[in-house]
């Protein structure tokens, strides 16, 4: 990967710091954003699925430091979904997939992430529900797996099951979500990197312009603030990714 080859590139890293602050705000790593941008700007699936989990690594890390600092972070609601991602998300890393069959798993798992980001997801219940041992092992073993293949974290379809099924509150579930991403995005790279997937030393130039918005919007996003419009925004960008992967 050569950034500055690519069309556009300069777009692409203007962008990308709006995308690590909206996902951070909400307790995400960004990998399913990442990869939007990154379809929508040519980049190969060979260089997007380590890319994307380098990034999230970092931005998943901030956002879970400043969501756990507040204090709303469940170790047990983590530790039952993780105990069965975390294995799968590396035998998923270790999965080759066709091209043309990688976008089409990930248009479709970018609909949560568009969902989220128009905050379909975003009321949370008064009564909170104990997740049952079998549901948080299969709920995570199944995000886990999708995971490590596609190459993003699962929070962003971890934290609207969590909210759905009534299991926490919204920033019960960022903070989880955060440290899931973290956790898979580790065992799917460890995974992606023996079955031979590189990382591109200019992937870390991306890194250094995600953690400046990550590190804002972990911040703010843990102190209650909200962006309407910008969600907006990035729903749209979405979309259009959603659209161009699905019909590519």
């Amino acid at each position: 990967m050569n950034l500055f080859e690519i069309d556009n590139i300069w777009i692409f890293l203007v962008i990308l710091p709006i995308v690590s602050f909206m996902y951070s705000a909400v307790g995400h790593g960004g990998a399913s954003g990442y990869l939007a941008m990154m379809s929508l700007f040519g980049f190969v699936p060979e260089t997007m699925k380590p890319t994307a989990l380098l990034l999230n690594l970092f931005v998943a890390a901030i956002s879970f430091f400043h969501y756990a600092k507040a204090g709303n972070f469940n170790k047990r609601l983590f530790l039952v979904f993780a105990l069965a991602s975390i294995p799968l998300a590396f035998v998923g890393g270790l999965v080759e997939v066709d091209p043309s069959i990688y976008k089409k798993i990930l248009s479709v798992l970018l609909v949560f992430a568009i969902l989220k980001m128009l905050n379909v997801f975003g009321k949370e219940s008064s009564q909170v529900k104990e997740v049952k041992i079998w549901q948080g092992l299969s709920v995570g073993g199944f995000i886990g797996f999708f995971s490590g293949l596609i190459g993003i974290g699962g929070g962003i379809i971890l934290s609207p099951i969590i909210l759905i099924m009534k299991w926490g509150r919204m920033k019960e579930a960022a903070a989880v979500s955060a440290l899931f991403i973290w956790v898979n995005s580790a065992a799917g790279m460890g995974g992606q990197l023996l079955s031979g997937l590189k990382i591109d030393p200019q992937a870390f130039i991306l890194v250094a312009i995600a953690i400046v918005g990550g590190f804002l919007g972990g911040y703010l996003g843990s102190k209650k603030f909200n962006n309407r419009n910008l969600r907006y925004l990035l729903a749209v960008v979405l979309i259009s990714a959603c659209i161009k992967l699905f019909f590519a």
